[in-house]
């Protein structure tokens, strides 16, 4: 997730998008970092908790795991829909 995060800083700064496009990726970039870091530490804590095998704490995982996807899938559509442009210019 970090390098993906510099990638479409390095991105923002290479083309030229407007303040308000490199505000929202900035936005959505910061969201998925710290949703990814949220999510290590409830895992973390849930092991903590429940060091043995336990299909409710697998599924806070797995659920867990999904905000961060689903996050991270709509982070990649707002930079397909500001980077399009100026890549196939």
């Amino acid at each position: 997730m970090l390098a993906a995060a510099l990638i479409v800083i390095g991105a923002m700064l290479y083309y030229p998008t407007s303040r308000d496009e490199k505000a929202v990726l900035l936005v959505m970039v910061f969201t998925v970092l710290i949703l990814e870091l949220i999510n290590s530490v409830m895992e973390r804590f849930l092991d903590f908790l429940q060091p043995h095998e336990d299909p409710r704490v697998k599924k806070i995982k797995d659920l867990l795991s999904a905000i961060v996807l689903f996050v991270s899938l709509g982070a990649t559509v707002i930079g397909l829909l500001i980077f399009w442009p100026h890549v196939f210019r």
